[in-house]
């Protein structure tokens, strides 16, 4: 018998990224494709001194249902939080979600009709395209240049989809002189803003300028996670917004999973509490900066002269640019056989034709040793196909 699936279920397609991780799992695979944190960043003997405390002092409420929105005291951190970092931000307008990847699928279960105008970077998040494409938007790629996403906005648009730090795929931050822009092009439009901040506290040589969201209260929606700073196991992620698109969201999740782990919660706000960040986030951006190092120090040794990458200021990404008629899907199957997996760009693009001579890296998970062999495989495979140059050996002044 073959059941009768709805129509919204086609939406549902295969992430490339989820695939190619399946591959990673090869002995000897050195993947510089999913966007996955360091493991050897995760705080395991604070979580394992939280957990214990707290099963030994909130046993009954941690193993107990609770409140949709998320328990009150760690609504009450992210708001303050959000407020540190001149948001105008109370706890009654934060919802806890299971991931951030949660809440990007509360925002097209309670923004997006069918036909609704998205606005997106270009490229953008594969994810994000993933939780909005099953409601039917009509996306639109905005334009951008070296400050960010330009603001021309369609009208109407329903939302604009932006991640102002650390882009996934490019690593690409917007500057505060084109937040000020978007914010003004905003405030005269009906157009919602969506900002997406995974990766803002994962700066290298300063903080990122402040949230776009901070100029449009009442416009815009923020999402966050701590799963780059704590843990993606621990699936806790938040959402702030206008009390009335919150309470829409929380009675759309309830629909899902009724609330976000009451475990979980509390052991994240166990370690917050006692101020694990102020230890961990200096550890993890020492880490990724000495990665992000070693991968352009090897791009420059490797690379061919004619594959351009920019600089990330922070973030997990690195974005490569092969030159006009490769194709990075097609030499894919090449870099695989010598056992190295990234991710191709034509993943990311919502709308329009794809370039298909870009592809994103990660340096967040492979040890030195690996990042190097893996880029000088890399290079090898670049260099075999035409138009391709010979691979460098003077190790040139990086491309910015």
């Amino acid at each position: 018998m073959n059941l009768i699936l709805s129509q919204r279920s086609a939406h549902y397609t295969t992430s490339p990224i989820r695939e190619l991780l399946k591959l990673t799992e090869q002995p000897g695979m050195i993947s510089l494709a999913g966007g996955l944190p360091a493991a050897d960043s995760f705080p395991v003997d604070a979580l394992r001194t939280a957990c214990a405390e707290v099963l030994t002092t909130q046993a009954h409420g941690a193993l107990q249902y609770g409140p949709s929105e998320g328990i009150a005291p760690l609504r009450d951190w992210v708001a303050a939080h959000l407020r540190a970092q001149g948001m105008q931000a109370t706890a009654d307008e934060v919802l806890i979600t299971s991931g951030s990847q949660q809440g990007l699928d509360l925002v097209g279960r309670v923004l997006i009709d069918p036909g609704s105008t998205v606005l997106v970077e270009r490229p953008t998040y594969l994810g994000a395209l993933q939780a909005f494409t099953p409601y039917g938007p009509r996306f639109a790629d905005l334009g951008q240049d070296a400050e960010g996403p330009l603001p021309a906005l369609e009208s109407p648009a329903r939302m604009a989809y932006l991640q102002p730090n650390f882009r996934n795929p490019t690593g690409q931050t917007m500057s505060a002189a084109r937040r000020a822009q978007w914010a003004q092009a905003l405030r005269a439009s009906n157009t919602a803003l969506v900002e997406d901040n995974p990766y803002g506290e994962l700066w290298f040589d300063g903080p990122p300028p402040a949230p776009l969201a901070a100029q449009l209260p009442g416009q815009s929606i923020l999402l966050g996670t701590f799963s780059k700073v704590l843990s993606p196991g621990l699936r806790l992620g938040y959402v702030h917004g206008p009390q009335q698109v919150i309470a829409k969201m929380t009675l759309a999740r309830q629909a899902a999973d009724l609330q976000t782990s009451s475990l979980t919660q509390r052991l994240v706000l166990k370690v917050l509490e006692d101020g694990l960040l102020d230890a961990q986030l200096p550890r993890i951006r020492s880490l990724y900066r000495a990665q992000r190092d070693v991968m352009l120090a090897a791009l420059s040794r490797h690379m061919p002269d004619s594959v351009h990458w920019d600089v990330p200021q922070g973030g997990m990404f690195l974005w490569l640019r092969l030159p006009e008629g490769a194709d990075a899907t097609a030499l894919l199957p090449l870099a695989l056989q010598r056992n190295v997996a990234y991710v191709p760009g034509t993943a990311f693009y919502a709308a329009g034709p794809a370039p298909r001579n870009t592809l994103r890296l990660t340096y967040a998970t492979a040890t030195p040793e690996q990042i190097d062999t893996a880029i000088a495989h890399l290079g090898a495979v670049f260099a075999t196909t035409t138009p391709l140059a010979i691979p460098r050996h003077d190790a040139p002044v990086l491309e910015t």
